[in-house]
Formats: C-alpha cells, sequence, structure tokens
C-alpha cells in the first residue's frame, strides 16, 4: 500500500499528461486573466470537482494552491509538484491559520495562489467565506476558473462527483471576471457572487465542450 501511496502522484502526473496530449484544449476568457495579473498577484478560485486537470493546464504557474493535510492531500502536493505548482498544506480542520498566513505571505511577495472555497470536504458548490476572507486581508481580487471535458469519469461515490477527465477529449479552460473584496463589503455576499460566477463560467465551460 505504501508503495502504490508512493507511486501515485507520478502516474497521475503521466496520465493527465496524457489527457493533455491527446486532447484538444481551449483557454477562454484570458482577457479576465489579464485583467487580474495587470495589478499584480491574485487568488485563483476553482470548485474541489474540477481541480485535477489543472495539474496540466497550469503547469508551470507562478502559483502556490492550498492542499489540506490529509494523506490524500500529500498525493495532489507531490502530484503538484511534479507539475511545478507550490502547495500550501492545510484545511478548515487542520492548519487553517497557519495556511492563511502562508498564501497572505505569498500574496505580499508577488505570487498567486489558489484555493477550491467548497474544499476539501464540501457541501460542493457551496462558497465558504475563507476564500472572500483571504482576498479582503490581502487586498488582491478572486479570479474564478474552471474547466470542462467532454470525456469525463465522474468518481460517484466522492462527496463532490469529482472529475476525472479522459483521453482524447475536447477540453475547455473558462475564466471569469475578477472579484474584488473591500473593508465595507458584506462577505456573505460577495461569497455568494463567487458562487454564482463559478457556477455560471462552469456551465459555460460544460455546454461548450458537449455536442
Amino acid at each position: 500500500m505504501d508503495l502504490l501511496r508512493t507511486a501515485a502522484p507520478y502516474l497521475a502526473y503521466s496520465y493527465l499528461t496524457l489527457v493533455g496530449r491527446t486532447s484538444r484544449v481551449r483557454l477562454l476568457g484570458l482577457e479576465h486573466l489579464e485583467a487580474a495579473r495587470s495589478s499584480g498577484p491574485f487568488i485563483y478560485t476553482f470548485w474541489h470537482q474540477r481541480q485535477a486537470l489543472f495539474t496540466y493546464t497550469h503547469r508551470g504557474a507562478d502559483a502556490s494552491v492550498l492542499v489540506s493535510r490529509s494523506r490524500d492531500g500529500e498525493i495532489i502536493a507531490e502530484t503538484m509538484r511534479l507539475s511545478r505548482i507550490g502547495a500550501v498544506r492545510g484545511s478548515s480542520s487542520r492548519g487553517a491559520a497557519e495556511a492563511a498566513k502562508e498564501m497572505l505571505d505569498l500574496l505580499a511577495s508577488g505570487r498567486s495562489v489558489g484555493i477550491s472555497p467548497d474544499g476539501p470536504k464540501g457541501p460542493a458548490r457551496k462558497v465558504k467565506e475563507g476564500a472572500v476572507f483571504l482576498a479582503l486581508k490581502s487586498g488582491r481580487p478572486l479570479l474564478p476558473i474552471t474547466n470542462a471535458s467532454s470525456r469525463v469519469y465522474r468518481v460517484e461515490r466522492a462527496w463532490d462527483r469529482f472529475h476525472v477527465p479522459l483521453p482524447f477529449s475536447r477540453i475547455c479552460v473558462k475564466y471569469g471576471p475578477p472579484i474584488f473584496v473591500g473593508p465595507g463589503d458584506d462577505l456573505r455576499g460577495k461569497a455568494e457572487l463567487v458562487e454564482r460566477t463559478l457556477n455560471a463560467i462552469t456551465e459555460e465551460a460544460d455546454t461548450s465542450v458537449s455536442g
């Protein structure tokens, strides 16, 4: 079992390379990415369900992503390392304060970060206020991002029906407009805006690869 867990990140990295190289990838909403970049680092915000594909499409990105301290999180973090993406270890139940401080320090140093605001345990597609709080404290915008694949395996037993993209797919990566959070803003209202935006661009990405 330990050998399998050691090999798992390498298998995941190789598999996602196969998916990416045999698929047609479209990037939509790049003007939103450029708008976010124009003012410095930002906070990638994406649904937990769709995170696997980003370790291919965003290899070498100048970003560090929040990953839980669970054993599964260790596999994800190592897969990200192979993909030249940084990891910040922590979650709402373990290491939250330390992770938040590390992400704030990274943003202050000029490095973007990433967070799945419904992870690590859900409920699916419901934004918790942690990401919004991070945007408020850092002064950096949230950048919604999603992906869709025309051929996908859904892990039905997972709390979010986790998506595993399949080779020979049509793939869409879509960005939404940056969302800023100011001192006088209602955090719950901003969280709902992030949720609506993520759901909207996810539906649009799904539609773009269907048929």
